[in-house]
């Protein structure tokens, strides 16, 4: 059996409240504290007992769309200063679980991927392009006629066949490429609607990505689908509940999301955070669409007029429904809007995102016995963000660089560059940051937010290089400079990490392709699969 200790480290503890209580030491810690931390490491991990035989009855899967290395580093420092401590000692939720493996993130055809590849990946135990869903690499982007046949059975379809319950949690669209990479097939990411398809598709009567969620066919159905993105699901000129002047873009005229109720026993459709908590025990099949595109960020979801469940509370929600099956389950969980923050070159989002996903993740390890339940936590790719520029111990990861002096000590202004201008410990290689200084894109929000940064932007409100010392660079809105102006920020192509907790979860070390994850899950399930016909 599998027992980690997820409980803080004795180092960690010590650390904290050096912090709190003599911020002066906090960079010095006694030699002894450091050597006696390693040694409770070693302990630790000789404690950890490996089963080999032992099979894991249910499966969780945690994506941190974009959470590359970086990332996870600022978000710690983040967490770790948000409670008042300086931060570099903390450790997130799933970085206490005890085994760990490196993944190359790649597509077949792209050096630095997407999303859709690399979750098709993930799920399916095969490589292929970037851009396309649940196909192999032989498919051309928009190639609707080379689907059949060259479809990849995903772990969600599997489940479903055996007889287990499944569920798919998102704060971005349930249409978007991680999410759809977990029941649909399609040449095309974008194709989320029969709107976004091109005529041919249509006229063929290719199936679009939000009716495939409709359309699902194994087993008795996705139990759980929880995420954004109503516009997809209802028909062209019906206006959205939560905003009536948005309309649904469906062109063929059907409303998926009554379907989702019509066509299923026990089954509800919520979009709102009052339908969402006062769902009835009898409910077996869930729908909940709680924005008309992306669901809000995290630091704005209070904002929302009809409420919006955090990342936390779908998880909770889903694992409360999916227990219920005796046989177990497969729950694919998405912190999508990590990746959002960072393509519009703002660390704020992108790290306060990174915080919840790790919050949910500690939701599943509470709610689940270690015994039974193999949850993993891994990222499709990274970005480029950077932490750099010699702060101190302690400085504010949002804040400028306050570096030492020649005796170590934190000097008592801010470093400046050669130009003699401050700069920020965070950036990013490339991005909007030298563009034009709003905080998202107009389609990645929603309502009176998105009104607001579109008028930002429209106007031509800039923020020069450089910032200048009144600018608060820790603003929900302020952008990290980059050194290549880019409209969007993009992906990087750096190894991401994938952190495992549970039967199985010995299976992940060294450095894997990113569709080993697939293998290593279904080992641990103990299903005898057969490669995907060709």
């Amino acid at each position: 059996m599998i027992r980690p200790t997820l409980a803080a480290t004795g180092l960690a503890a010590l650390l904290a409240y050096v912090s709190l209580v003599a911020p002066a030491r906090a960079a010095n810690e006694l030699r002894e504290v450091w050597f006696e931390s390693g040694r409770q490491a070693v302990a630790r991990a000789r404690a950890v007992e490996i089963a080999p035989d032992q099979r894991a009855k249910n499966v969780i899967v945690f994506l941190g769309d974009g959470m590359g290395a970086s990332t996870v580093t600022a978000a710690r420092i983040l967490e770790g200063q948000l409670a008042g401590r300086t931060g570099e000692e903390n450790v997130l939720s799933f970085e206490r679980f005890p085994h760990l493996a490196l993944i190359k993130t790649y597509n077949t055809n792209q050096q630095t991927a997407d999303s859709a590849g690399t979750m098709t990946a993930i799920l399916s135990g095969v490589k292929t392009r970037a851009g396309v869903i649940g196909v192999d690499a032989s498919v051309a982007r928009t190639d609707f006629a080379a689907v059949r046949g060259h479809e990849l059975p995903t772990l969600v379809e599997l489940a479903e066949d055996r007889g287990l319950a499944t569920g798919i949690v998102t704060t971005a669209r349930l249409t978007h490429a991680t999410p759809a990479a977990a029941y649909a097939h399609s040449p095309e990411r974008s194709w989320e609607g029969d709107a976004r398809q091109s005529p041919e598709a249509n006229l063929a009567g290719f199936p679009d990505i939000a009716r495939q969620l409709l359309e699902f066919d194994h087993g008795d159905g996705i139990e759980v689908a929880l995420g954004g993105g109503r516009g997809y699901f209802l028909p062209e000129g019906a206006p959205d509940p939560e905003y009536p002047e948005m309309t649904g873009t469906r062109l063929d005229g059907r409303n998926l999301s009554e379907e989702w109720s019509q066509g299923r026993a026990n089954a509800a459709y919520v979009w709102n955070r009052h339908q969402f908590e006062t769902l009835g025990p009898e409910t077996q099949h869930l729908l909940g669409l709680f924005e008309f595109g992306h669901m809000r960020f995290e630091f704005a979801r209070e904002r929302d007029p009809a409420g919006e469940p955090s990342l936390s509370e779908m998880t909770a929600k889903a694992l409360d429904m999916l227990e219920r099956n005796p046989s177990g389950y497969v729950l694919v969980v998405e912190g999508g809007r990590i990746d959002h923050g960072h393509h519009a070159g703002n660390a704020y989002r992108a790290l306060t995102e990174t915080l919840e996903f790790a919050s949910a993740v500690q939701t599943a390890v509470d709610r689940t016995d270690s015994s039974e339940t193999l949850i993993v936590v891994t990222a499709d790719h990274g970005h480029v963000l950077t932490i750099a520029g010699s702060p101190t111990r302690g400085n504010d990861i949002l804040g400028r660089v306050v570096s030492n002096d020649e005796t170590g000590e934190p000097r008592t202004e801010p470093a400046r560059d050669s130009r003699g201008d401050t700069y920020t410990t965070l950036g990013y290689q490339n991005g909007p940051g030298r563009v034009v200084r709003w905080a998202v894109w107009p389609e990645q929000v929603a309502g009176l937010e998105g009104l607001w940064l579109w008028l930002r932007a429209s106007l031509g409100i800039l923020q020069r290089h450089p910032d200048g010392d009144r600018v608060d660079t820790t603003d929900p809105d302020y952008l990290q400079w980059a050194a290549t102006p880019l409209w969007s920020e993009t992906h990087s192509g750096e190894d991401v990490a994938v952190y495992a907790h549970g039967p199985g979860a010995f299976f992940f070390h060294g450095v894997q392709e990113q569709s080993y994850i697939y293998h290593a899950v279904v080992e641990a399930l103990g299903w005898t699969t057969t490669p995907p016909a060709p």
